[in-house]
């Protein structure tokens, strides 16, 4: 990996693109719910025999509502403005879409593991992936997250919502929240960062 300097392209489109698929799912649920539903139902991500080889992406650029898509699209902008000029455009595109189907991959088996039809929407996997990706290059950079809501060094940001996650998927703490597409978006971001590190073993 390589520092490179300049804007963050991709996560300025990543953003726009959310935004713009909910604007669209908002405004055809208010003239056709039955359609919105229906769409949820064909690209978010469901467990078989509902499942679709596309949902592994789709499910990311769909959200409940406009809070969900806050969240979320800050938590990318914060972080993945940094990470993108570290890694570059094109390394940051397949990490993100490697934390992404890694996070469908451990939502698909929680969900079959414990026999659930669960509908899962939303970027979470892949901005925790963003997440972990900044703690891990920028391990002593000060942070100030919203919850909670104090500075921490960013490698202590992650592993405190590395153990949450965990804590909260195991005990089905909010359950409403898909924990372990958390979960998976870090781990596979977790390996992925240290292959590349092992090709180039002067990235810190």
């Amino acid at each position: 990996m390589a520092r490179i300097g300049g804007g963050a392209p991709l996560i300025t489109t990543l953003v726009v693109v959310n935004v713009l698929v909910h604007l669209t799912l908002e405004y055809i649920g208010s003239t056709d719910s039955e359609l919105r539903t229906q769409l949820y139902g064909y690209f978010g991500l469901l467990p078989p025999p509902y499942f679709g080889f596309t949902q592994i992406v789709t499910y990311a650029f769909l959200h409940s509502d406009w809070t969900h898509l806050f969240f979320n699209m800050f938590g990318l902008w914060m972080f993945g403005k940094e990470v993108e000029r570290y890694l570059g455009t094109g390394r940051l595109a397949v990490y993100y879409l490697i934390c992404v189907i890694g996070a469908a991959i451990f939502q698909l088996g929680a969900s079959m593991m414990e026999n659930s039809i669960t509908l899962t929407v939303g970027a979470s996997g892949g901005v925790f992936g963003i997440l972990l990706a900044f703690g891990m290059l920028f391990p002593n950079r000060m942070i100030l997250l919203l919850i909670p809501p104090i500075p921490m060094k960013a490698k202590w940001a992650v592993i405190l919502f590395g153990v949450v996650e965990l804590l909260f998927g195991v005990t089905h703490t909010f359950a409403s929240i898909a924990h372990f597409a958390h979960l998976g978006g870090m781990v596979f971001g977790f390996f992925l960062i240290l292959f590349w590190r092992r090709r180039r073993p002067r990235v810190p």
